[in-house]
């Protein structure tokens, strides 16, 4: 579910991203949800504000701020900054609505995102929307939180708990107890209020400030999970959802996590295959069987002795395992895996892999904000177990049995340290129109498959599923063409659903369709 982005984000989303919590939504949860919201200013719309990627701003892109209750249950009480953004389209006589955008995470900033999203959408769908972006409550421009830490103070590595070397999570217990401490302190009254179901209200403030009755919406990855609550508590609001890289509403984030080690297995298939057929000049290995037995004994090498590298620093097991991780989410970024394993095999001797590029510093966001409210949100979402000795015995098993990842989505996170979730999490159900379009590829690394499933079995009727074999997290994919693709821009442009779920390949490449 968390991913970097290209120019350099610590969590940020790449295109083909960026996962929730207890049944049963409380009589309180669906009142506040219902409640009308008071009519909103009209937006005052202005220059964006810098783009935490360090990518240039699209001087196309217009931004507002939208006030919301930082506690939907003291509506009246104090108010918290939402910054939203819009892309208008260039046929306001063919225009629809606004599609809304989120990059997943939890953590990540969607301010900016309209700008990358219209560079894939194809022009009927671009002539029917505003396309609409917004940083969640808690993250980027809006209202920011933080656990008062530096970035070295929150490495990939311990974010996401990689035990120790010999299997031992001592310091991730650590690490997760501490940080909750901190996050707890330095985020004020604003930490405890950072849910997925408070956001699915901004969202629907959003709507509201924006003069539409109804939203569509697309996004990947955790912000499925953000569709299918908002789509759960305003049914009647939600117009055209596509959701990819889905996840499985009705459990919890403990679970979510969990699968991400046996999600690790089935992805790396893929990479192992890919790094076979170029042995010749990788030589990582003449079979996959071969690629995965080396990458493991270059994981236990780094173990014992780190590769410093300029920019990261060292480069242990854990980080190799991270980075990894993070470039297995798309086919596309297999030659920069590839690059650090030249890298890293050679003691760091040759060039330095060419994407690390440090985040810089954006004014007004705390450097510790995208962890800040990634841990916020799983927190606050869903109660997690407090025993640590069942973590490690979760860990050791799964260890065993998905030793790519070494156990760390089994691991414990600061949740175990966190107060109870405030409500329960909104259960997703069928109850409403149909109108959603779910996405997913089998071996998705990150939203695995059978997250799908669930989300599938949750809406019913409301939603229809289009299949995709393959491993990138995320199946919109212009750059791969697929069933996929062309079934949700069908849908953006027209409305018209699967008339029943479907599955396929992606197209041939070019090259393959037409040898020369």
């Amino acid at each position: 579910m968390w991913t970097r982005s290209r120019a350099g984000g610590r969590l940020g989303a790449v295109g083909f991203a960026l996962a929730l919590a207890l049944a049963g939504t409380t009589a309180g949860a669906e009142a506040a949800a219902a409640a009308p919201a008071e009519r909103p200013p009209r937006p005052v719309w202005t220059d964006c504000p810098a783009d935490p990627s360090g990518a240039p701003v699209d001087p196309a892109l217009r931004c507002t701020t939208v006030r919301v209750p930082l506690d939907y249950g003291a509506p009246h009480g104090r108010t918290i900054e939402i910054a939203v953004s819009r892309l208008a389209t260039a046929k306001p006589g063919l225009r629809r609505g606004v599609l809304v955008h989120n990059g997943g995470g939890p953590g990540v900033a969607s301010l900016h995102l309209p700008s990358a999203m219209a560079a894939g959408y194809p022009r009927e769908v671009l002539d029917r929307y505003d396309l609409v972006g917004f940083d969640p409550r808690g993250v980027g421009h809006s209202t920011p939180v933080t656990c008062g830490r530096t970035p070295a103070e929150v490495p990939w590595q311990k974010v996401f708990p990689f035990p120790a070397p010999d299997g031992s999570i001592a310091p991730n217990v650590r690490f997760a107890r501490d940080l909750a401490r901190d996050c707890l302190t330095a985020g004020g009254d604003l930490v405890r209020h950072l849910t997925t179901a408070d956001t699915a209200r901004d969202l629907d403030r959003i709507r509201a400030a924006l003069g539409e009755p109804r939203i569509s919406y697309r996004a990947a990855s955790y912000g499925t999970y953000l569709g299918a609550v908002y789509a759960q508590l305003f049914p009647g609001r939600t117009d055209r959802f596509v959701l990819d890289g889905n996840v499985d509403p009705n459990t919890t984030w403990q679970n979510r996590l969990a699968s991400w080690d046996g999600g690790g297995e089935l992805r790396f298939a893929d990479f192992a295959a890919w790094a076979a057929a170029r042995d010749a000049d990788l030589h990582f290995g003449a079979t996959p069987a071969a690629v995965r037995a080396n990458y493991l004994a270059l994981a236990a090498e780094l173990d014992r002795a780190p590769v410093d590298h300029p920019a990261a620093g060292p480069v242990d097991g854990n980080l190799w395992r991270t980075l990894y991780r993070l470039d297995s989410y798309h086919t596309a970024l297999f030659p920069e895996i590839a690059d650090w394993w030249s890298y890293l095999a050679a003691d760091g001797a040759g060039p330095v892999p060419y994407w690390w590029l440090a985040k810089g510093d954006t004014p007004g966001v705390p450097a510790d904000n995208d962890v800040a409210a990634l841990v916020a949100v799983l927190c606050n979402d869903s109660p997690a177990d407090r025993d640590p000795a069942r973590y490690q015995r979760a860990v050791t098993a799964s260890r065993a049995r998905n030793p790519l990842l070494a156990g760390m989505g089994a691991n414990i996170w600061p949740c175990a340290f966190w107060p109870a979730p405030a409500e329960p999490a909104v259960r997703v159900t069928d109850r409403g129109p149909a109108g959603i379009l779910l996405l997913q590829t089998t071996r998705d690394p990150a939203t695995p498959y059978a997250g799908a499933l669930g989300m599938r079995a949750a809406l019913g009727q409301r939603a229809r599923m289009v299949t995709v074999e393959g491993g990138n997290h995320g199946a919109y994919d212009p750059a791969t063409p697929s069933c996929a693709v062309r079934a949700a821009d069908r849908f953006l442009a027209t409305g018209a659903l699967p008339a029943h779920d479907l599955s396929c390949r992606p197209d041939p490449a070019p090259d393959a369709a037409h040898p020369s």
